[in-house]
């Protein structure tokens, strides 16, 4: 979902580089830890139609709900550090977010008015659907990049930005842009982290100290189960939405934001460091996230998710072990050569030729050959 940083070498403990070198190679932790969000991604949607049935569901539910998109936006933000308004790389903005937003939108609703049979079901570029809110939240705060690096203490500014937006109901629901200011704080998090964060959160004692974190945080999941509303985990909502007092709002946001920060940490410090069989599969994680909600919402629209025998411990192993398989596939490179079109059109007809950007390409090829 999106560029993952390279690395001149693979160790048995890799390091998160500061900047990517030029050989080529991806960086098999940020691989690896998309992989393994998607998957997480996938398995959580399958859970919804199931989780009314299981308190213990509900609370692997919301624990994966408090912790994946964070970790996805963390990571989106800290390879958006070097983002800038040169031409090539709003280029690449267009052709990699807004395209994809733009076609994925209108493709979910022609399939909701086809599998609704709702004739009347608009199609909105203003109002996401579904899974391309993270899409239209990617183009702004991607674009808003220039504006974080220059200010002196932009995490202070992101929560408050993130606090009012959950006491201000009248935002609507345009754009998402309750999500887009609420999830903010994480992307300008990823902006002001560095190489040496991602190799404190991956020692031995804090992958020893995930073990009782990820424990506690089920346990209070449970508890909490019949108490908390999950609305709040999704960010999309002002307070007085949810039927909160509007001061619930900020306290929210920091307290969902430090519950997030470590469970994110605990699950970056298991994420291994090596190439696994799985690595190359977190250059497709986009595929797999836009794809599989067709597979989601048409199953629940044709009563995969009914038979009572699903509504139990073994029928939802089954559904979860299906749906991580389902989204390991729509990672892999066939699936990817046939929906690049969508996902990374060239495009070149649609820009004019900067002279710089031409300028780098060629040196880059003399380089390429000088190596040779």
């Amino acid at each position: 979902m999106f560029d993952a940083a390279t690395t001149p070498g693979q160790n048995r403990t890799p390091r998160p580089p500061a900047r990517p070198p030029a050989d080529g190679q991806r960086d098999a932790f940020f691989d690896n830890a998309k992989y393994l969000a998607i998957v997480l991604v996938a398995m959580g949607h399958s859970w919804e139609p199931l989780k009314g049935d299981s308190r213990v569901l509900e609370a692997m539910y919301s624990v994966v709900y408090a912790f994946h998109m964070p970790a996805f936006i963390i990571i989106s933000g800290y390879f958006s550090r070097s983002f800038d308004m040169r031409p090539d790389r709003l280029k690449r903005l267009v052709t990699g977010v807004v395209v994809p937003y733009v076609l994925f939108e209108t493709g979910y609703s022609v399939f909701q008015r086809f599998v609704n049979h709702s004739p009347g079901q608009d199609i909105s570029l203003l109002d996401p659907w579904y899974l391309t809110w993270f899409l239209c939240a990617l183009f702004v705060w991607r674009l808003t990049t220039p504006i974080w690096k220059v200010l002196r203490h932009p995490l202070p500014v992101a929560f408050l930005i993130a606090m009012l937006a959950s006491v201000s109901p009248s935002i609507g629901d345009d754009l998402d842009l309750q999500r887009v200011l609420q999830f903010l704080p994480y992307f300008v998090l990823g902006l002001c982290l560095r190489p040496e964060h991602f190799r404190l959160v991956r020692r031995r004692p804090v992958r020893i100290a995930a073990v009782p974190v990820f424990a506690a945080a089920l346990v209070f999941a449970w508890w909490a189960a019949p108490r908390m509303n999950p609305a709040w985990l999704y960010h999309r909502d002002s307070a007085q939405e949810l039927g909160a007092p509007w001061w619930c709002g900020p306290v929210m946001v920091l307290a969902l934001f430090g519950c997030s920060m470590l469970l994110t940490a605990a699950f970056f410090s298991w994420v291994p460091g090596r190439r696994m069989w799985f690595t190359t599969l977190g250059a497709g994680t986009l595929y797999g996230y836009l794809l599989h909600g067709f597979v989601v919402k048409y199953g629940i629209h044709a009563g995969w998710f009914d038979p009572t025998w699903l509504h139990g411990p073994p029928g939802e192993i089954l559904v979860t072990a299906v749906a991580g398989a389902g989204v390991t596939l729509l990672c892999t490179r066939p699936v990817r050569r046939v929906f690049r079109f969508a996902m990374e059109p060239e495009m070149e007809w649609a820009f004019r030729q900067d002279a710089a950007e031409l300028a780098r390409e060629r040196e880059r090829r003399s380089r390429a050959m000088a190596g040779a």
